[in-house]
C-alpha cells in the first residue's frame, strides 16, 4: 500500500507539473487517477479539489502579477459560481449516480481537451473586450460549471476555457488567467461543501491518509511553473491527458 500511494503521488506530481505549465489545476486527471486506483468514491472530490487549490494558487498569483486578470470582467462569472460550487459539494449522491456523473464529466473534459487547440486558434486573434454576448451568459455558465465542479471535484477550468474561447470572450492569455481564478475560488467553495457534507473529521481523515498526493502536486506545480511547457509541447500534453481521461471515462461508464 505504501508503494501504491507513493506511486500515485508521483503520477500526481507529473500531472501537476504538466497542468501548471499551461495554467490549469489538473482536477479531471486527479479524479481519473483516483478512480483507477479504486479509492472510496466519497474521498475523490475532496482530494482532487484540494490538489487543485495547491496547484492553481501559484498560477493565479503569477497571472495577477502580469496584469492578466481582468477582475471587473471576471466577477459576473464568479458571482453565482461560488455558491453553486458550494451547493454542489453539499449534494449527497449514491455511488452509482456519482460514478455516472463522473464518467460523463470526464468524457466531456477529454473531448474538450482534444478540440480546445482548434478553438484556441480561432480565438487567438480576438482582442480583449470585443465580445458582446448577453450579460446573463457569464453568470449562467459560471453557475452550471461551478455546480458540477463542486459535485465531482473537477475545478471547472477545463470546461470554462473552451467555452470562453469559442464565444470570443477575450484573448487566450486572459482566458487562461480567468480559468485559473475560476478553478481556485470554485475549488475552495466546492471543498468547503464537501467537508461540510462528510464532516470535518471524516474529510480530515481522507486528507491525512493521502498526504503524499498533496506533497506531490505541490512539488510538481512548482516544477511546471518553472518549465512553462518547454519540455513538452502543450498540444502533446493535452492529447496524452485527453487519452487518459477518456480511457477512465469509458471504464467508468462501461461498468
Amino acid at each position: 500500500m505504501a508503494f501504491g500511494i507513493f506511486g500515485l503521488a508521483l503520477l500526481f506530481a507529473l500531472t501537476a507539473a504538466l497542468y501548471a505549465s499551461v495554467g490549469f489545476g489538473g482536477g479531471s486527471t486527479y479524479i481519473a487517477l483516483l478512480a483507477l486506483a479504486e479509492l472510496d468514491y466519497r474521498a475523490l472530490p475532496v482530494i482532487a479539489l484540494l490538489c487543485n487549490i495547491i496547484v492553481v494558487t501559484g498560477g493565479t498569483l503569477r497571472f495577477q502579477w502580469r496584469g492578466l486578470i481582468d477582475w471587473p470582467k471576471i466577477w459576473p462569472i464568479l458571482l453565482l459560481s461560488v455558491p453553486a460550487a458550494w451547493l454542489g459539494g453539499r449534494m449527497v449522491l449514491e455511488q452509482q449516480s456519482f460514478m455516472l456523473l463522473l464518467g460523463l464529466s470526464l468524457a466531456a473534459a477529454g473531448l474538450l481537451l482534444i478540440i480546445e487547440p482548434f478553438i484556441k486558434r480561432a480565438g487567438d486573434g480576438v482582442r480583449n473586450g470585443q465580445w458582446t454576448g448577453h450579460r446573463l451568459f457569464a453568470p449562467a455558465i459560471g453557475t452550471g460549471i461551478g455546480f458540477l465542479s463542486g459535485m465531482v471535484g473537477i475545478g471547472g477550468g477545463i470546461f470554462l476555457a473552451p467555452i470562453l474561447l469559442l464565444t470570443r470572450w477575450s484573448d487566450s492569455r486572459r482566458i487562461a488567467a480567468t480559468a485559473s481564478v475560476f478553478i481556485l475560488v470554485n475549488s475552495i467553495a466546492g471543498l468547503s461543501g464537501q467537508l461540510m457534507k462528510s464532516g470535518l473529521s471524516s474529510g480530515g481523515e481522507a486528507i491525512l491518509a493521502y498526504w503524499p498526493l498533496f506533497v506531490g502536486v505541490l512539488l510538481g506545480g512548482q516544477i511546471g511553473s518553472i518549465l512553462a511547457s518547454k519540455a513538452l509541447p502543450e498540444i502533446w500534453i493535452r492529447r496524452l491527458t485527453a487519452l487518459l481521461i477518456l480511457y477512465v471515462a469509458v471504464r467508468i461508464l462501461w461498468v
